[in-house]
């Protein structure tokens, strides 16, 4: 292992704001990207005031979303605003953005425009619909996108009004595809010298989640409902109330069926026809489900984790939130770390999820207060200290 980071030596100009694009770069930034993350005066990121939770005044959302970032307030209304932007772009590596279609191209850094300045330069947007097609021009939310994606008509339990999933999937989903996509444009880049533009949208993530539906759907015209935790292909592979509790058993093939019912005193399932195989599981579903309740539901949580997992049963107990961070696996994997804010003080964070054995990413340091690295970004861009004293004069920059 050494103190390198895998991505040390690029540079990201972020425009974006809110959850996808930010999600994107913070991901990047954990591997040792340069983000620059470009906040517009009065404010900047709308996430700075999503909450609560506040600590000291600092939203929660913004600093779990931001660390390891810089922030420069720009005015990109300004024409030096614009001008600074301009000269950034030339320069660096990676520009994203989230400005709705048509606004960055009246400011003249639509993907020809900058790509023209810089040919290197990955240029990536992140949108409701994308840049092309009849929704274009429309806004798009997380909540949006689940909807129109099919997630939230497959989400929840059957008979009951479209759930959309508890945390913001469709958001979360683009914001990691773009990251992909950045650093697939990136390598490309490296082999040929031209950047490219990354397109990715929060509709056409959610839809690439509906995995199994939509091959249902493609094979059979068949269209899929909520089957609340059960699983659409495998069983049984879903939740079952405990005497205390809840379990979730993962009997995902042949050999897990077979060492779950020996280990639950059920062997007289494996001789029952109408259970033999996955596939006549499946068809027999609704016989299976009331078996399986019946039996679970007699023991606690403890019991049936002690005894499956002796067994060799993929199982787990189902945490919220607190439970989580209270796991040994969860400690071990260092998913929660500390870091120093200067307004908030010491801070908990969620770790990195991806370990790499000799660059690992890390989390070094605390989303940054608005505007505090403004001075350092236009100085390492070759801004003199009488350009940025005019710029702060004339309010391009903060």
């Amino acid at each position: 292992m050494t103190n390198a980071l895998p991505l040390d030596g690029i540079t990201v100009v972020d425009f974006s704001q809110i959850l996808a694009g930010p999600f994107c770069t913070m991901m990047l930034a954990d591997m040792g990207a340069d983000v620059i993350k470009v906040e517009k005066p009065n404010g900047g990121d709308d996430t700075r005031r999503y909450g609560p939770p506040f600590i000291n005044g600092e939203s929660a959302a913004f600093l779990t979303l931001n660390r390891n970032k810089r922030s420069m307030i720009l005015d990109m209304k300004h024409e030096d605003g614009l001008r600074i932007a301009t000269r950034m772009l030339e320069q660096a590596d990676v520009m994203i953005h989230n400005f709705r279609p048509g606004v960055v191209d009246r400011m003249g850094l639509g993907y020809e425009s900058v790509h023209e300045l810089n040919p290197a330069i990955i240029y990536c947007t992140v949108s409701g619909f994308g840049t092309t097609g009849p929704y274009a021009a429309k806004a798009g939310f997380d909540l949006i996108a689940q909807g129109m994606s099919g997630l939230m008509s497959i989400n929840g339990f059957p008979d009951a009004p479209p759930a959309k999933v508890g945390v913001p999937l469709a958001d979360l989903n683009t914001g990691a595809f773009a990251a992909f996509g950045v650093l697939t444009a990136y390598v490309n880049m490296l082999k040929t010298g031209q950047g490219q533009h990354v397109d990715a949208s929060l509709l056409d993530s959610g839809i690439a989640y509906t995995l199994y539906e939509s091959a249902t759907y493609f094979a059979t015209n068949e269209v899929s409902g909520p089957l609340g935790s059960a699983h659409r292909m495998i069983a049984p592979y879903q939740a079952f109330a405990t005497q205390d509790g809840y379990i979730n058993i993962g009997a995902a093939n042949q050999n897990n069926w077979e060492r779950m019912c020996r280990a639950i005193g059920q062997e007289d399932l494996l001789e029952d026809e109408r259970f033999t195989s996955n596939g006549e599981r499946m068809v027999h579903i609704k016989e299976l489900t009331p078996i399986m309740e019946q039996t679970f539901k007699a023991e606690s949580t403890a019991h049936w984790l002690d005894l499956l997992e002796g067994a060799g049963v993929p199982t787990g107990p189902i945490y919220k939130v607190d439970q989580v961070y209270a796991d040994p696996q969860v400690k071990a994997r260092d998913m929660a770390v500390e870091v120093d804010h200067p307004i908030a003080g010491r801070i908990r964070n969620i770790g990195v999820p991806v370990k790499l054995s000799d660059t690992p990413g890390s989390v070094r340091k605390a989303a940054p207060v608005l505007g505090a690295h403004t001075d350092d970004v236009l100085a390492q861009f070759g801004f003199s200290e009488s350009d940025i004293a005019g710029f702060k004069e004339s309010g391009a920059v903060g």
